[in-house]
């Protein structure tokens, strides 16, 4: 190496030491260098630790976005395990200490065999001449809801309804009644005191006011479990998760998430509606296993496109993936007016005729100027919707569109009459 070179090295190595590579952007007394300030420089500098915050949040909820499926529901949200299942339990009893508000014994006889057929598991005959004529006393059902997996001695809630012509059940209290199950085994008894959401009140003219329903009431913690059910949940073999909405293709993630958590092999699809699981043996894992299993998050497929009618209500629900094809509609509205306009005839004077009420009918009808509009392809639920606003359609001209353009093969969605 000449001496040429080494001086010029020796050169750029003291311009590399006087002349700093890059400002310190630490505070000021803490041994960094105070970055400069003013002009351009400082309104870049702030603007920078202004963005940071802002840019660090939006790139955390971008990567949540894309971890998280869209439209994620849990699997106990979609899906029941087949065998854990209520069961519905039903008694007849009597309800007391009505304020004169209970059944009419002349109008419901059975009302008065019950009291009687009680007071004779106490020792009391009633006399055969003897009808009691009681008032404050209803005959009623009383229904309940056996939650699986429910012991005995354990609370749950009943529904008493009136079966008679009882005016109203507030203030009464329950008489100790068995529930039994579909297969008339007793697995509850219920007892107490009824909760009335409704009132109801009548005067002596015949005038009455009724706020809510006054003739049916619950009991919280009204009937105790006296059986339990059986049930095949701890039993060896797969457990069976059951879609609460048959579909192929949510079966299918289901089963992919299920296997992709717990291992390939661990669920196999059915049918449309039902997954098979290899679940451990063991009780307490079995428990652990499925509480694991509900809480995995699988994507729904998307449902088919429905329109549903409520033709008594006139309520028409109309899914977003509803679409129809190119159609003219028009429709227009009859309306016929009917009009009795009495009057007397009266015979001459003098004359044998009798006075008489004669009567006079008008019918009129009237055609209202009909709209017509028109659905380009592939229209979807809100042109739908601004299209039939438009004419001015009521829900029940509505429902009578939408059945038209299903016949005429426009509408392309499921039509369901409810």
């Amino acid at each position: 190496m000449n001496t040429t070179t080494v001086d010029a090295m020796d050169a750029r190595r003291a311009r590399s030491a006087r002349v700093p590579l890059a400002p310190t952007l630490s505070a000021p007394g803490r041994g960094g260098q105070e970055p400069p300030r003013g002009g351009r420089a400082d309104f870049a500098h702030r603007r920078l630790h202004a963005r940071t915050p802002f840019v660090a949040l939006a790139l955390l909820i971008l990567c949540a976005c894309l971890a998280a499926p869209l439209h994620a529901e849990r699997v106990r949200d979609i899906a029941q395990v087949a065998g854990v299942r209520s069961n519905q339990l039903i008694g007849y009893g009597l309800v007391v200490g009505l304020d004169g508000s209970g059944d009419q014994t002349s109008q419901a006889p059975f009302t008065t065999q019950s009291i009687e057929n009680m007071l004779q598991q106490f020792g009391i005959t009633v006399p055969d001449n003897v009808r009691p004529q009681l008032r404050n006393v209803a005959a009623v059902t009383v229904t309940a809801e056996l939650p699986p997996f429910a012991k005995p001695g354990q609370s749950i809630d009943v529904v008493v309804a009136s079966i008679g012509n009882a005016k109203s059940l507030r203030g009464g209290a329950l008489l100790m009644t068995p529930l039994r199950g579909a297969d008339g085994q007793v697995y509850a008894i219920a007892q107490g005191n009824l909760v009335i959401g409704g009132v109801s009140a009548q005067g002596q003219s015949g005038s009455s006011v009724q706020v809510n329903i006054s003739n049916s009431g619950r009991i919280p913690n009204g009937a105790t479990v006296e059986r339990a059910v059986l049930n095949a949940f701890a039993a060896d073999g797969p457990l069976v998760l059951n879609l609460d909405t048959p579909d192929f293709t949510t079966a299918a993630r289901l089963v992919q998430a299920i296997n992709g958590t717990f291992g390939a092999g661990t669920a196999q699809a059915l049918d449309a509606t039902s997954v098979a699981v290899r679940a451990p043996a063991d009780a307490s894992q079995r428990v652990a296993f499925l509480g694991a299993l509900q809480d995995l998050d699988v994507q729904p497929a998307e449902t088919s496109a429905r329109v549903v009618i409520n033709s008594r209500t006139g309520t028409v629900v109309i899914g977003s993936d509803v679409r129809v094809s190119p159609a003219a509609v028009a429709h227009g509205a009859i309306e016929v007016s009917i009009g009795e306009q009495p009057y007397v005839s009266q015979p001459a004077p003098f004359g044998r005729g009798q006075t008489a009420v004669v009567p006079q009918s008008s019918v009129q009808i009237t055609e209202h100027g009909g709209h017509m509009f028109k659905f380009a392809p592939g229209v979807s639920l809100d042109d739908i919707v601004r299209a039939v606003n438009q004419v001015g359609a009521a829900p029940s001209d509505l429902v009578a569109i939408l059945q038209a353009l299903k016949e005429a093969g426009a509408l392309h969605a499921q039509l369901v009459v409810i």
